[in-house]
């Protein structure tokens, strides 16, 4: 990625799962180093509240992307906090309506864009059944997920020091597996749903980590991806224009060396 900043309306951002090694922090810091925007979107899952309760995990790198969200709120960005599963923490002070400068917490938000449609913003959970409805069995996925990160983390040190580019078995399984393209679709079917039966014309997202941009039924959907595997984020352009951003600095995925806290 260029030094060059890109100027936009309004960036999303969901699931940087601060907190755990697969966090693309350096990455993150980076992309929000080079992007002005007038509203910030911190889709869900910012801070992983699980892992941190499991296995306290907190970097420099880490700080410094937090820095970096307050330093753009404290120079005029309107930041948009929708919370996650797994930064449910938060959820038990929403009765103090969380308000802090430029800075908004809430479940939820709702966005007229540019291109004159109103848009649902939430992490996304709340349409996933085993999230919402069965929590221990969700943190039992957790568990298989990150297990699966970190053989994912080992498998691309074996490659990268072979000459091979980064591959990422998570997200290969995730569109190959029928269960998960299954579940994924019964998410996106929901979110359709609601947003006609509630008067919305598209939604944004996090939650699942697969980015998307299309339109179901007249519904635009959208997610934002992840920044621990994808590194993505949608952009609102002045032009009222949308943009599903990936940040292709070609060191993003290397942060394989451990990181003093």
């Amino acid at each position: 990625m260029s030094s060059k900043k890109i100027n936009v309306k309004s960036v999303f951002l969901s699931d940087l799962h601060l907190g755990t090694p697969g966090s693309k922090a350096l990455a993150i810091d980076g992309f929000l180093k080079n992007i002005k925007a007038e509203n910030i979107f911190l889709v869900g899952d910012i801070i992983d509240g699980w892992q941190m309760a499991k296995n306290p995990y907190w970097p420099q790198s880490h700080t410094d992307v937090v820095r970096r969200i307050l330093s753009k709120a404290r120079k005029g960005a309107n930041i948009y906090y929708a919370i996650g599963n797994h930064d449910e923490m938060l959820r038990k002070w929403l009765f103090f309506k969380l308000k802090f400068g430029n800075i908004e917490i809430k479940d939820r938000f709702e966005y007229n864009a540019l291109d004159g449609k109103k848009y649902l913003i939430l992490h996304g959970d709340y349409f996933d059944g085993i999230h919402s409805g069965l929590p221990f069995i969700a943190h039992v996925g957790d568990f298989a997920y990150h297990l699966m990160l970190n053989f994912n983390k080992l498998f691309n040190k074996v490659r990268m020091r072979a000459g091979f580019e980064y591959w990422s078995v998570s997200k290969f399984l995730k569109q190959k597996v029928k269960k998960a393209v299954d579940a994924l679709m019964k998410i996106e079917k929901s979110v359709i749903n609601y947003c006609k039966s509630n008067g919305f014309d598209g939604a944004i997202l996090g939650h699942t980590h697969i980015p998307d941009m299309k339109e179901i039924d007249g519904i635009k959907y959208m997610n934002s991806g992840d920044w621990v595997e994808e590194c993505t984020s949608l952009l609102e352009h002045h032009d009222g224009s949308w943009e599903l951003y990936r940040y292709e600095n070609k060191h993003w995925f290397d942060q394989v060396k451990d990181e003093k806290s």
